[in-house]
């Protein structure tokens, strides 16, 4: 069914605008100083205290600048605070840059495998053209970041830096995703001809050039380090010739990430069934991504729980939905939008996931909670943007902003009901990479 519009309709919008004169003073204000200024509701700033009843002891904070690793800035923020907590050095951070090297390499390598198994399929179906679309992207998952820190370990951030392909990855994701592009011709053709043995040559061809370009541009990881610091009573502490993965072992050992389970909240989907994203997962033979989708109390419930013994949680959110970076609120009345234009912009949480207008955008870390008789009043949130955004870096998020664009937290099995702990260590239901939770 189409239709044409006609000036005849142009004429009749206009003239219905200009019936009501604060249609003018509205739109003066909007397209002075935007429409998120315009509509900001500066009342919120009374309601988000920023004093929790239940809170981490934390200090400073990351910040991943402009690249999409906050995945792997949220998972090792949780293991940080871990150590922190146990060693008494609060301060301490984790290379990001050594997880991310990692993850350049084999998410190339699972990226080949994913092109040779749909070298059957035409270019532009959908399932090739989504892993094309993935190619050298910096966005992930929660098991994701599981999987480098198993495999490879961890290291201060002194040991390996930050570097300016780090800190801005949009030329060197760029190149990386031009040249697996590239590959996936190549590869494609040699699969459809049957060449099996030219396969794993041009793999192991192709898999070297992307550990040069990774070097290049991030720098090889350290395959030794000295641990080197002082902890919060000023006590000096050295530990030589460690690789990262007996640092792991040694000093974070009692971290199992077979224990976690990411409960999320996809009412899109059908509730109490284990969800996985294969098309993401980036390495072969080590965690695979999964998601136990249940109603929204029990990520409450759990993440509560959680902090309350003194462990923070990884949550995955749309954090551009109602935010102020600035005074780091997040807050479903921070700005009034519907007012503003004089139309209902709301959307149910499983419409917004399956129009698209709903995603999982960001990954954070909750380290408080305020709870007053029952009630939720407001969560502390770490982020990583640096000290510069919000209050030193922590933003508050208020419980209606939790319910509505919360999709993901990070909880222990112990917090899980038996029966979704069941569900959890079943066989999955694989989703596509076009899927609303992907």
């Amino acid at each position: 069914m189409s239709h044409k519009l006609t000036l005849q309709e142009i004429e009749d919008f206009s003239s219905e605008f200009n019936q009501d004169p604060q249609n003018k003073v509205i739109a003066r204000a909007a397209q002075r100083s935007g429409v998120l200024e315009a509509s900001y509701n500066d009342r919120v700033q009374s309601k988000l205290t920023r004093v929790f009843s239940t809170e981490l002891d934390t200090d400073n904070v990351t910040n991943q600048k402009h690249s999409g690793r906050c995945w792997e800035f949220s998972t090792l923020n949780v293991l940080r605070h871990e150590f922190g907590k146990k060693y008494k050095a609060k301060n301490f951070t984790f290379s990001q840059a050594y997880n991310f090297f990692w993850d350049k390499i084999e998410r190339a390598n699972i990226f080949y495998d994913n092109i040779l198994n749909t070298a059957d399929k035409a270019l532009d179906s959908r399932e090739v053209k989504s892993a094309l679309d993935f190619a050298g992207a910096d966005g992930g998952q929660f098991h994701m970041a599981a999987a480098l820190v198993a495999k490879y370990g961890v290291v201060p951030s002194y040991a390996m830096p930050e570097t300016a392909n780090t800190n801005n990855t949009t030329g060197f994701a760029t190149a990386l995703g031009d040249k697996l592009k590239k590959d996936a011709l190549v590869l494609r053709k040699l699969k459809q001809e049957g060449k099996d043995e030219e396969i794993e040559k041009a793999r192991k061809k192709f898999l070297s050039e992307v550990y040069r370009m990774t070097a290049i541009a991030v720098g090889e990881p350290p395959k030794k380090f000295d641990l080197e610091y002082r902890d919060d009573d000023k006590k000096y502490h050295l530990d030589k010739d460690l690789t990262p993965i007996e640092f792991l072992h040694k000093y974070l050992g009692d971290v199992d990430f077979d224990d976690y389970v990411v409960l999320t909240n996809a009412p899109d989907h059908e509730y109490d069934k284990l969800y996985g994203l294969p098309g993401e997962d980036n390495i072969e033979g080590s965690y695979k991504i999964k998601l136990l989708n249940v109603p929204m109390e029990y990520l409450t419930s759990a993440a509560i729980a959680q902090l309350k013994d003194g462990e923070a949680v990884w949550f995955g959110n749309d954090v551009l939905r109602q935010m102020d970076r600035k005074t780091g609120y997040l807050d479903t009345n921070l700005y009034k939008l519907n007012s503003l234009f004089g139309v209902d912009l709301d959307m149910s949480k499983a419409d917004r996931l399956r129009t698209g207008a709903g995603e999982v955008s960001h990954a954070m870390t909750l380290v408080g909670v305020d709870e007053d008789n029952g009630e939720i009043r407001q969560w502390k949130v770490e982020n990583s943007w640096g000290d510069k955004s919000g209050n030193k870096g922590y933003f508050v998020m208020n419980n209606d902003w939790f319910n509505k664009y919360v999709y993901e937290v990070v909880v222990h099995k112990k917090y899980l009901t038996d029966e979704q702990r069941k569900l959890a260590e079943g066989e999955t239901i694989d989703l596509p990479l076009w899927d609303s939770l992907a």
